[in-house]
C-alpha cells in the first residue's frame, strides 16, 4: 500500500506495532518523511531493521510535523493521553490512524466498516470469504489482522472490509465508510474512554456523514438496545441507508435468522444450522450482517449463500479443534469478556468449561443465568478466586490455576461422560495477561495440547 495524499510531507509515527510499522512503511513508499518511535526498545529494533528511521519524540519539531499518526493501542484521550498525543494537540496537529491514511490512499474503493463489542472479527472475515467467493477484487483486515495498511492495493472498484475497534474509529477524522455496521455494544475498554458514555460514543463514530452527501449503508443489530436506538436516529437522517437484523424474530423488511434459517426481506436464503464454523445465534447474526453488506454491494443471494456454507472460520473464535471420542474440543480465546463467553456458551449443551484469566468489568454476570448448560467449570489466573465466588454452588468448580490442569481435568471428565453433545470449551471470559502475552497465544496453546491429546488427530479425524 502507498500513502501518496501524504507526499512530501513530514510525519511523526508513534507506535510500531504490526499497524505502526505498516503505516510508516505505507508513507515512506508514498513519498513522505516519516519520524518514528515506539517506547519498547523491541519494537524499535524491529522497525530500524525494518528501514524505518527513528527519532526520539524529545527531538520532534512540531513547527514541521503535518500530523501525528498514532497507533491505536496508544492512550488518545484516558486514563491520560500519551505524552506523544498531548504534544500533538499542543502544537495544534491532527491525531490519525492507519483507516484514516488507507481512505486517503484509496480515494475510488469502496470502505465498508464494521464495529461492535463481539462478533466483529468473524463478521469482516465471513464478508471478504463472500465477496472473494463472488470474484470481487476486496481485502479484509483492520482491527482483526493484517492491518489496514498492508493490505493491497484494489483500485476503482476493489472493497476493504475493515473490523473497525473503538481505539481505530478515536482515530477517524475525515474517512468516511459507504457502507457502516454495528452489531452490539456492551460494556468494554471504558478504561480507555472515559466511561460507557465515551465507548458508545467512539462506536457511533462509524456513522459519520459523507461531506459530499453520497448515500452510505448503516447496517445494524436491532436485538441491541443501543445499536436500535442509533437505527431509529439514522433513518431520519439524509443519505443514510438502514438495514436492520435481527435473531429470533421474523421480519419483513431487512434480515433475519430464525430457528437455524436466514432471511432476506422475508425471503430465505440459506440453512445456517448445519454450518460447523458458524454455531450460535451470535454467529446467526454474523452471518446475517456480513450477507446483508454483501448484497448491499451486489452479490447475489445464491453466491451468498454459497459462500456461507463454505466459511471455514477464524481462529480462536468457536474454533473446533478436534473430536476425542464423542466430545467436542473448541478454542474460544477470543471470548475476554463475559458477554463474549455467553455467546459460546449458549451454543453447546454438556459443557465442560475452562474460564478465568485477568477479569473485566462485569465479571462472569452476563454468563451465570446461562449455567444450567456447564456440567463443570475449571477455573485459572487471577480471576480464579473471584470466578469461583460467582459461580457459588451453581455448577462444580475447580480450581487449577493453569490451562494445563484446566484441560486436563476438563479431558479426563468429559470423555468419561462419554455423551453425544459434550463439549470441552475453553472460553475465559477474561484477558489473557496474567499467563499468556495474548489471547492467540492462549488459544494456540490450547489448540497444541488438544491435539497432542488427540493423537494429533484433527477435527472429525
Amino acid at each position: 500500500m502507498r500513502v501518496a495524499a501524504r507526499k512530501d510531507q513530514t510525519l511523526a509515527v508513534f507506535g510500531l506495532g504490526a499497524s505502526g510499522a505498516a503505516a510508516a512503511a505505507a508513507l515512506m513508499e508514498g513519498g513522505a518523511r516519516v519520524l518514528a518511535w515506539d517506547d519498547s526498545a523491541r519494537a524499535r529494533d524491529a522497525a530500524a531493521a525494518a528501514g524505518i528511521p527513528l527519532r526520539n519524540p524529545a527531538g520532534w519539531d512540531w513547527s514541521g510535523l503535518a500530523a501525528l499518526v498514532l497507533s491505536p493501542g496508544i492512550p488518545l484521550h484516558y486514563p491520560a493521553p500519551h505524552p506523544a498525543a498531548a504534544a500533538a494537540r499542543k502544537a495544534g496537529r491532527p491525531i490519525v490512524g492507519d483507516i484514516e491514511l488507507l481512505a486517503e490512499a484509496a480515494p475510488g474503493a469502496t470502505l465498508v466498516g464494521i464495529t461492535g463489542t463481539n462478533g466483529k472479527s468473524t463478521t469482516t472475515a465471513l464478508l471478504g470469504h463472500i465477496l472473494g467467493s463472488a470474484g470481487r477484487p476486496a481485502a479484509a483486515g483492520g482491527n482483526l489482522g493484517p492491518p489496514a495498511l498492508s493490505l493491497p492495493a484494489l483500485g476503482e472498484g476493489g472493497v476493504y472490509a475493515l473490523e473497525l475497534s473503538s481505539y481505530q474509529l478515536d482515530l477517524v477524522d475525515r474517512a468516511r465508510f459507504d457502507v457502516a455496521a454495528l452489531l452490539n455494544v456492551s460494556i468494554d475498554h471504558i478504561d480507555r474512554h472515559g466511561g460507557v458514555e465515551g465507548y458508545v460514543a467512539a462506536k457511533r463514530r462509524i456513522f459519520r456523514d459523507r461531506a459530499d452527501g453520497a448515500a452510505q449503508t448503516a447496517i445494524l443489530g436491532i436485538d441491541d438496545r443501543i445499536a436500535d436506538g442509533v437505527m431509529i436516529e439514522l433513518s431520519g437522517r439524509p443519505g443514510w441507508r438502514t438495514v436492520p437484523v435481527a435473531v429470533g424474530r421474523r421480519m419483513r423488511s431487512g434480515f433475519c435468522a430464525v430457528e437455524g434459517r436466514l432471511f432476506e426481506r422475508g425471503e430465505p436464503i440459506t440453512d445456517l444450522a448445519g454450518i460447523e464454523s458458524l454455531p450460535g445465534a451470535h454467529n446467526h447474526q454474523n452471518a446475517a450482517v456480513a450477507a446483508a453488506a454483501a448484497r448491499t454491494l451486489g452479490v447475489d443471494t445464491p453466491t451468498v449463500a454459497r459462500a456461507l456454507r463454505s466459511f471455514p472460520g477464524l481462529p480462536h473464535r468457536q474454533e473446533l479443534v478436534a473430536r476425542i471420542g464423542e466430545v467436542a474440543y473448541v478454542n474460544d480465546s477470543k471470548a475476554t469478556n463475559g458477554e463474549a463467553a455467553l455467546r459460546a456458551i449458549r451454543s453447546y449443551e454438556r459443557i465442560y468449561w475452562i474460564a478465568g484469566g485477568v477479569a473485566k468489568a462485569g465479571g462472569l454476570g452476563p454468563v451465570l443465568p446461562e449455567l444450567h448448560r456447564v456440567r463443570r467449570a475449571y477455573l485459572i489466573g487471577e480471576a480464579e478466586e473471584g470466578f469461583a465466588d460467582e459461580i457459588g454452588g451453581r455448577v462444580p468448580a475447580r480450581r487449577c490455576g493453569g490451562l494445563d490442569r484446566a484441560l486436563e481435568a476438563a479431558h479426563a471428565d468429559a470423555q468419561a461422560d462419554g455423551a453425544p453433545g459434550a463439549t470441552v470449551l475453553l472460553s475465559p471470559a477474561c484477558a489473557s495477561f496474567d499467563q499468556f502475552p495474548s489471547f492467540a497465544a492462549r488459544g494456540d496453546a490450547f489448540r497444541d495440547r488438544v491435539r497432542r491429546l488427540a493423537g494429533t488427530r484433527r477435527c472429525g479425524g
